[in-house]
């Protein structure tokens, strides 16, 4: 990854795009609970989004393979620096375009690692909220009964929809793509949206709307001087205790 000097963002244009690993948990348990409800006559579908550049779609197009019925990309460079308040609010204008019963999210972006998309989806739509979702214990047209994981245990919670939650990987293992999932992906209309789409002010987006900032990032200096040595196990672990005897560390 390159980082603009400028703004010190992310440069994400020309770089290859996947799921980001927690998503697809999140995405499994999506596609469950159609497959749930349809058996029981329910009609469900599955719709996957994401925000980011055009090649993003690559990333929609695997979600499809796996069990989402269609996908959604946001794109637009008034989206471009946002952080999480900007990007849970750009996705949560785009989500009450569908007005979805439940809203699925990874627990946390493998690069940013802090947990807080799903949760200011939650606040932006005004929808109930469940977090480190395990398992879906119950689910009904009016609320669902899930299992929290939590540091020292776990939580059994009841909670009223439209909701949204954030699931952690113990909460199933992801299907791999079916031959017929590939040829839906591949032949998949991906509508882009940009702000205008989602009636988005353009002063609560990207770098404007964004209320924390990266100041400077930079690369730390390579690491100087040191030792190599060669030889046999023994000799070398000899060496090294001696010398941890010296600097006193054992």
């Amino acid at each position: 990854m390159k980082f603009d000097p400028e703004t010190n963002a992310l440069i994400r244009e020309g770089v290859e795009s996947q799921i980001n690993p927690f998503d697809l948990y999140a995405l499994e348990e999506a596609v469950r609970v159609k497959e749930r409800l349809q058996e029981q006559g329910d009609e469900a579908t599955v719709v996957a989004m994401s925000m980011g550049p055009q090649q993003a779609e690559e990333a929609l197009r695997e979600a499809i393979s796996l069990g989402a019925d269609s996908a959604i990309l946001l794109s637009d460079r008034a989206f471009r620096g946002s952080d999480t308040w900007a990007t849970s609010y750009a996705l949560a204008r785009a989500l009450l375009k569908l007005e979805p019963d439940i809203v699925f999210c990874g627990m946390q972006a493998i690069d940013g690692d802090t947990g807080q998309v799903g949760p200011g989806i939650a606040v932006h739509m005004d929808y109930a909220q469940a977090t480190y979702v395990a398992r879906i214990e119950s689910l009904d047209k009016k609320k669902m009964v899930v299992r929290r994981l939590l540091e020292n245990g776990y939580e059994i919670c009841s909670v009223r929809l439209p909701a949204v939650l954030t699931v952690v990987k113990e909460i199933n293992e992801p299907r791999t793509p079916s031959l017929r999932g590939k040829m839906n992906a591949k032949k998949a209309q991906i509508p882009v949206w940009t702000a205008e789409d989602i009636d988005a002010p353009e002063d609560k987006l990207g770098f404007q709307g964004s209320p924390t900032q990266v100041v400077k990032v930079f690369s730390p200096p390579h690491r100087e001087g040191g030792e190599k040595w060669s030889g046999e196990p023994d000799e070398l672990a000899d060496k090294l205790v001696g010398l941890l005897k010296e600097l006193e560390i054992v």
